[in-house]
Parts: C-alpha cells; structure tokens; sequence
C-alpha cells in the first residue's frame, strides 16, 4: 500500500467506462464522468450515493445546493473539502447514474462498486470518521465492516441510531443534504440540536487544523 499505488488506481478509475461498454444491464445513456476525491492522506471520508447533474458537469463532487448544505453540516468550507489531502469524497457511483421517468435520480450503477470499491479502500488508510449518505452507501460499508446489524430497515431510523452507529462502527450515517428533506429536518429537531455538533467536531478532528 503506498500513494503512488493510490495515484495509479484513481488515474485507471478516472477512464472507467465499465457502464457504458461493459454494463450489467442497459448501458449508461451518457458518456461517463468518474467524479471522486482521494488521497493517501485523507482522514475524513464521505461516502454518498453518486454524482447529480450539476456534479456531471462541473465534474467536480458537491457543487450544487446539496453540497452547501452538506459544508454547513460539517462545518467545513470549501477549501478543507476540497483538499484531497484532507477529505475523501468517494460516492457508490462514481458517474451519474441518469434520471428515471420522473425526473429523479437513478440508484447508482452496480458496476461501479463492484469493479473498484474494495481495491481503492484497500489502499487508503482507515479513516478517523466516516460520513454516510443514504441507505445504499451505509448498507455496503457496514457490510464490509461486519456491522449489517447496525442498519435499520429505513434511512430514518438509521439516521435516529447515528449514536450507536458512530460509538461502534465510527461512522455517522445522514439524510442526503437536498433540500427535499428540508421537511424531515424540521420534523427531527434532534438532527440540529445532537447529531451537528458531534459530527462538526469529529469532522474538524479528523481533518485538522487549517
């Protein structure tokens, strides 16, 4: 394990086109755009469904509202976020997935995870704190940590256990930051009052002073 090792794999991930040439099922109707952050440094890893329209096209991860929201959840601003070195951005998917007839996003493509999950976080150090967004996301890196009975049968109830989560797993599971849960957040005054404060201040340990 070493960051030229790293360095190697995120440059393979980077020209993946496993969904467009060789999916599982139908391909991926665009041209892909990994979009991921990593470092060998990394202490604080976020770990999300995959990138959203706005992300495919910046090909930048969180440039949208929703990662506003996530930066004042964490009470981090863009220069720690976006610092490699400090941060690990690595949703499910690393394209985006396209839209269902609805509009909404799809779930993110199986391939991805398959093909380079399991090697890209064999090659980072463990980190100090792992933020989860959503239940694909939590479901897979709980699995991976032996952890399967910690996850609810829904998102909220996950979220409503995130102390236990983070006490034995060092892991705190979130909605996603889109401003369609802004409901459920005024519905759970507790997600403000304790769930913040504890993961702005085991956000800011695991990254460091600036």
């Amino acid at each position: 394990m070493s960051a030229q090792d790293l360095d190697d794999l995120l440059a393979a991930i980077r020209l993946c086109r496993i969904c467009r040439d060789a999916p599982w099922k139908a391909p991926l109707p665009h041209e892909p755009r990994p979009v991921l952050q990593a470092s060998f440094g990394a202490r604080l890893f976020i770990v999300g469904q995959a990138p959203g329209t706005k992300v495919h096209a910046s090909g930048r991860p969180f440039t949208d509202a929703s990662g506003d929201r996530l930066r004042e959840w964490l009470g981090i601003g863009e220069d720690a976020f976006y610092d490699p070195a400090r941060v690990a951005i690595l949703p499910m998917g690393f394209c985006f997935p396209g839209q269902d007839a609805k509009g909404g996003d799809l779930p993110p493509r199986p391939e991805c995870a398959a093909a380079w999950r399991e090697r890209l976080l064999a090659l980072m150090p463990p980190p100090r704190l792992t933020v989860g967004l959503g239940l694909h996301a939590l479901k897979w890196h709980l699995s991976r940590l032996g952890r399967r009975d910690l996850l609810a049968p829904t998102l909220d109830a996950t979220v409503a256990d995130w102390a236990r989560i983070h006490a034995e797993a060092g892991m705190i599971p979130l909605p996603h930051p889109s401003w369609r849960n802004t409901g459920w957040i005024k519905r759970n005054p507790w997600f403000a009052r304790d769930l913040l404060p504890v993961l702005r201040a085991e956000a800011a340990a695991a990254i460091g002073p600036d």
